[in-house]
């Protein structure tokens, strides 16, 4: 049917697009998971954005934003936005990593959830966020903090000096920026 369209298949018969999430078949466009990877629902909802606004001519941002969270919605959620800690370092980049554990905040307690963690990678030299890495409840919620923080190019200040409600689970960032910092702290003084 979609060969009778005008629509050409790629591998896996997966929908080929363009840049604007055109088909071959210019008056048709495809997003999300029939175009393939990473087939998440909130990437398709973006691409069905940016392709309603390419087909409407409407003056909206023209790409995917470069930062795209990803979760899986199982017991425990895991998430995570950015780079791996061995991603960076494979490209050369120096790393300092900060761990908060659900454990040891009182919120955690409160939900029963003692195996959680949250996981911060900074860029060594000026701390900058690169990376953040969740296994818990709410961990796809939590992702966000996270990811605004990278949007704004945000250094490990920004989390340690940010005042979170209490108990809640944002004081993880906290915590693990903290950790990070005397992560630093100890490597500088060796």
């Amino acid at each position: 049917m979609l060969a009778a369209a005008g629509v050409t298949l790629g591998q896996r018969g997966l929908i080929k697009v363009n840049a604007a999430y055109q088909s071959s078949a210019a008056h048709i466009y495809a997003v999300g998971d029939v175009i393939g990877a990473p087939a998440l629902a909130s990437i398709g909802i973006e691409q069905g954005r940016l392709a309603a606004a390419h087909a409407f001519g409407a003056p909206f941002a023209e790409n995917l934003p470069k930062l795209l969270p990803t979760g899986i919605y199982s017991i425990p959620e895991a998430s995570m936005v950015g780079e791996t800690e061995a991603a960076l370092r494979q490209n050369g980049v120096a790393t300092i990593v900060g761990r908060a554990y659900y454990a040891d905040l009182p919120r955690g307690g409160i939900m029963g959830d003692r195996t959680g963690f949250l996981k911060l990678v900074f860029r060594q030299g000026d701390m900058r966020l690169l990376g953040v890495h969740i296994i818990g409840e709410q961990a796809t919620e939590l992702a966000h903090i996270g990811l605004v923080g990278m949007h704004a190019e945000a250094g490990v200040d920004l989390l340690t000096t940010a005042c979170f409600n209490f108990p809640t689970l944002g004081d993880l960032y906290k915590f693990a920026a903290l950790d990070a910092l005397a992560q630093r702290a100890s490597e500088n003084a060796t």
